[in-house]
């Protein structure tokens, strides 16, 4: 069985780790609201999915003005 004869050094696995970042995720805008949101799913805010909506997004309370 082949086994590595000489240590990585640290520059090398780093340097080999640089391509494993999490990049940003890809957003797209809602076509009803506009807001953005993950590509195919649902959009929390206005509830709508392909043009249809699919659940009621939940209404916050305004508090009371004094």
């Amino acid at each position: 069985m082949a086994v590595p004869k000489r240590r990585k050094s640290k520059s090398k696995v780093r340097s080999k780790r640089s391509h494993q970042a999490i990049g940003k995720p890809n957003l797209s805008s809602c076509k009803n609201c506009g807001s953005f949101v993950l590509s195919h799913r649902v959009c929390p805010y206005c509830g709508f999915y392909k043009d249809r909506v699919v659940l009621q997004p939940k209404v916050k309370a305004d508090k009371p003005e004094e």
